[in-house]
């Protein structure tokens, strides 16, 4: 199959979220093929997508893994807190002209977002987001995505953004970064766009798994996102108390 998007959930509540955000997929895109990696095949509600693969193994990133395992030639990968708000498009054409695309990373004024491995980057080359991807599945991805993987495993790093920043900058592959609004991190953004600026598409945002981790209320809905990121958008400013990089 050409197209098709896909997720990799592990666990009960990472799985809901994956339903949740193949629900939001659905309402925007219907029929557009949908098929979930995950170690929990028995799980209820998995008939929003078209097919459910096991995971390969207990590997931490094991999303690693499962990438260059879909059975679509263009894929688009979705990390599960996400929600689709708007149809696509011809996104999955980018695959045609590049191996990968791929959105820049928040927050890149801090060392958890500027850190590398080995690599020594400029400043306007940040780490990239791997919660949302759209890829070439063919054979000079494999390698990459392998390499990635081995890369990750070596260093004994968290976060696979790291190594992921060295191989895109050291690769010769030929990506392309996504506009903010296939990757939208912060809907207080919605705030300054103007009307025909962009099209909110697919937004990512931790606050979606906030209850997992014991942060707070389960979030759904862009609504809900706003006012929280508000309230936080205005106490983070407050806190720095004109200390900040740039004055607001």
């Amino acid at each position: 199959m050409k197209d098709g998007v896909i997720f990799v959930a592990t666990g009960q509540g990472y799985v809901e979220l994956a339903i949740q955000a193949a629900q939001s997929l659905r309402a925007t895109n219907p029929g557009l093929a949908v098929d979930l990696f995950t170690d929990s095949a028995n799980a209820t509600g998995l008939e929003v997508f078209d097919e459910v693969h096991p995971t390969p193994s207990s590997h931490p990133r094991v999303k690693l893994e499962c990438f260059s395992r879909a059975r679509f030639e263009r894929v688009l990968f979705l990390d599960c807190d996400v929600l689709v708000l708007a149809p696509l498009g011809d996104l999955f054409a980018l695959a045609d002209r590049f191996a990968l695309s791929i959105a820049h990373d928040m927050r890149r004024c801090t060392k958890l977002i500027r850190q590398g491995h080995t690599a020594v980057t400029p400043y306007a080359f940040p780490q990239m987001n791997s919660g949302v991807m759209v890829y070439r599945n063919d054979a000079e991805m494999s390698a990459f995505f392998a390499e990635w993987k081995r890369r990750y495993d070596a260093a004994g790093v968290t976060r696979d953004q790291v190594t992921l920043k060295d191989l895109l900058w050291e690769s010769d592959l030929r990506f392309y970064v996504l506009p903010p609004e296939f990757n939208l991190r912060r809907v207080t953004e919605l705030d300054a766009w103007e009307p025909l600026d962009a099209i909110p598409t697919i937004l990512h945002s931790h606050r979606l798994l906030q209850h997992l981790r014991g942060q707070g209320a389960r979030v759904t809905t862009l609504a809900e996102l706003r006012v929280l990121e508000r309230e936080a958008l205005e106490q983070e400013w407050a806190a720095l108390a004109g200390a900040a990089p740039w004055s607001r």
